[in-house]
């Protein structure tokens, strides 16, 4: 693998891809528990959602970067134009070529779904994706970027956790279903848990550059509350679904993964360093994607 080939690898940030999909693994999950699985619009679902995340990775990579937020001062790993691995005219191209495809992979699947026979159904969802395209490159490129504004977590957790599983689902089902709502904000928390995290982190180089997340605007000592309830919230959440829904003892096995969940709250009350909790995005990152996967299983192979 060449410099440039490992540079655009590593501006895709791949490591942030399992925690993206889980919100689809789990509205698929309960849409084939339910008899409405179809492979192509699974395929097709987790296309679309991987590039929205590499397309909100290279957006984030290009407007941190020509904001001169990330500099010095950041304690994660340097992205692609903060080192000069690729030029901020290059990586704006990649900007524009991964929307194209993500819009494209979202058209298909959209067909795929409901083919000639909901136009209302079609429209609505070409409006949501063509909206998360824009979300995805807004968060930090341009002037009125909402992620310099403190609304990220909301576009975090309405795109990556209630459309991601509501969304999925009703590809499949072309209906909603109530008790689904719980999963849903799960997920949308736990990924904004996992944003949160990232801005506790970040939270004095941040406020340094001008980029006024929420923590900036809370302080360290309320975001790392604002961070319990999400997790907290989280777990309830799931837990109130199964209980409304559960045929099998089997379906509790999820909740093994509140475990690293309960640990990772007691490591974030005891810590008052940022640079702690960079190893931390990932122990939530996978827990949430393993949270996902275990759910899945407990429905359709030890139901």
């Amino acid at each position: 693998m060449n410099k440039t080939t490992k540079a655009w690898f590593q501006a895709a940030r791949l490591r942030t891809l399992p925690l993206s999909v889980s919100g689809i693994i789990t509205g698929t999950v309960v849409a084939a528990y339910q008899g409405f699985f179809d492979v192509s619009i699974f395929i097709g679902a987790l296309i679309t959602t991987v590039g929205l995340q590499v397309l909100s990775n290279f957006a984030n990579d290009y407007g941190d970067g020509v904001k001169g937020t990330d500099n010095n001062d950041r304690i994660g790993p340097k992205r692609a134009l903060q080192s000069g691995a690729i030029s901020a005219k290059t990586m704006k191209k990649g900007i524009i070529i991964t929307a194209l495809i993500t819009l494209a992979a979202a058209l298909i699947l959209i067909y795929v779904a409901f083919k000639n026979t909901n136009l209302g159904y079609s429209l609505l969802f070409v409006a949501l994706g063509v909206s998360s395209i824009i979300a995805a490159i807004k968060y930090t490129v341009g002037k009125s970027a909402y992620g310099y504004n403190g609304l990220g977590d909301i576009f975090v957790f309405l795109f990556f956790g209630l459309l991601s599983v509501m969304g999925s689902y009703f590809l499949y089902a072309k209906q909603l279903y109530w008790p689904l709502w719980f999963p849903a904000v799960s997920i949308g928390l736990l990924s904004t848990a996992v944003l949160n995290l990232n801005n506790m982190r970040d939270r004095e180089g941040d406020q340094k550059a001008g980029k006024n997340t929420l923590v900036v605007a809370m302080g360290f000592a309320k975001a790392k509350k604002y961070h319990y309830s999400l997790l907290i919230v989280a777990m309830f959440c799931m837990l109130i679904y199964t209980i409304i829904t559960y045929t099998e003892i089997s379906h509790w096995i999820y909740i093994v993964c509140f475990a690293p969940l309960i640990k990772h709250l007691r490591f974030v009350q005891q810590t008052n360093a940022p640079i702690a909790l960079d190893p931390e995005l990932k122990k939530v990152a996978l827990t949430t994607f393993s949270l996902s996967l275990l759910f899945g299983l407990s429905l359709l192979v030890w139901a």
